[in-house]
């Protein structure tokens, strides 16, 4: 399996708990959970394995994209 791969495999693990949190935690469905997260500057980077945000917790990645909704920006956890 090529890098790529393993990459877009992760991130299928990783994205459904950040989604499952958005729809929890705000007053909107699956589907425009999904849409508003694909938008974000947060989503944007995750998806670069360059930015190695990767191995972050789906909970720190929803803190972060909640951050980035309320300010238009987040900062890097103590993890990155």
């Amino acid at each position: 399996m090529a890098n790529d791969d393993v990459y877009r495999a992760m991130l299928a693990i990783i994205i459904p708990p950040i989604i499952d949190q958005i729809v929890k935690n705000s007053n909107i469905d699956e589907k425009s959970a999904i849409s508003c997260f694909y938008r974000s500057k947060l989503y944007k980077e995750l998806s670069d394995e360059q930015s190695k945000l990767w191995h972050c917790s789906p909970l720190t990645f929803y803190t972060m994209y909640q951050d980035e909704l309320l300010t238009g920006s987040y900062d890097y956890p103590e993890e990155a």
